[in-house]
C-alpha cells in the first residue's frame, strides 16, 4: 500500500504561510533533503489555495513530472494539462489512491486538506521542517478541529540555518 507523506515547512508557531499567504520567509539556501523525498513520490495532493499559490511561484507548473490532484469545493473545474480536480468524497478518493500501484504520495498542503486527511487517518508520515522564527499569525498547519493521534519520531535532522526537520509516523503503525 502506498503511503501519504506530508512534507511541509512551518514557523515555530505552526504557520505554513503568513497572514497574506506569503512564504518569502521559507529558507531556500539548501535542499533540506527535499530531492530524495521528491524522487520517491509519483503523486501530489493539495488544496486549491495551495495550488493557486504554487501557480504564482513560476511560469511552469512545479510538479509537472507527477500525477497531481487538487481538491476543490467547485465541481465545475476541468482537468488541466498537469492537474485533475477532485470535489466529491475526498477521503474515499484518497483511500482508493493509496490502494493503487505506485510510489508514495506527497501531501503538499494546505491546512484544510491536511486536517481533513489527518482526521480520516490517511496521513502515514508527517515530515515537518520547523523554521526558527515566529510569524505571530497566518495560515495554520492544521486548520480546524483535529482528532487526537499519537505520533512517533523516527528521525530528526538539524541544520546550521536553525531549521529542524522532524519525521513522524503514526504511533500505531
Amino acid at each position: 500500500m502506498r503511503k501519504i507523506k506530508l512534507f511541509i515547512a512551518c514557523s515555530l508557531d505552526g504557520y505554513i504561510a503568513g497572514k497574506n499567504e506569503e512564504i518569502d520567509w521559507l529558507f531556500t539556501d539548501q535542499d533540506y533533503n527535499y530531492t530524495p523525498f521528491y524522487e520517491n513520490v509519483d503523486t501530489t495532493l493539495m488544496g486549491h489555495k495551495s495550488y493557486k499559490l504554487i501557480l504564482g511561484l513560476s511560469e511552469d507548473f512545479y510538479y509537472k513530472d507527477k500525477t497531481n490532484y487538487v481538491f476543490t469545493r467547485k465541481s465545475s473545474r476541468e482537468k488541466t494539462p498537469y492537474v485533475t480536480f477532485i470535489h466529491d468524497d475526498i477521503p474515499g478518493f484518497v483511500r482508493q489512491l493509496k490502494e493503487e500501484e505506485g510510489k508514495d504520495i506527497f501531501l503538499v498542503g494546505g491546512g484544510e486538506i491536511i486536517a481533513l486527511l489527518h482526521n480520516e487517518g490517511l496521513i502515514d508520515e508527517y515530515i515537518i521542517a520547523f523554521h526558527p522564527l515566529i510569524l505571530g499569525e497566518g495560515i495554520p498547519l492544521f486548520k480546524g478541529s483535529l482528532k487526537q493521534q499519537k505520533l512517533k519520531v523516527y528521525r530528526t535532522e538539524s541544520y546550521s540555518s536553525g531549521l529542524v526537520h522532524i519525521f513522524y509516523h503514526r504511533a500505531n503503525d
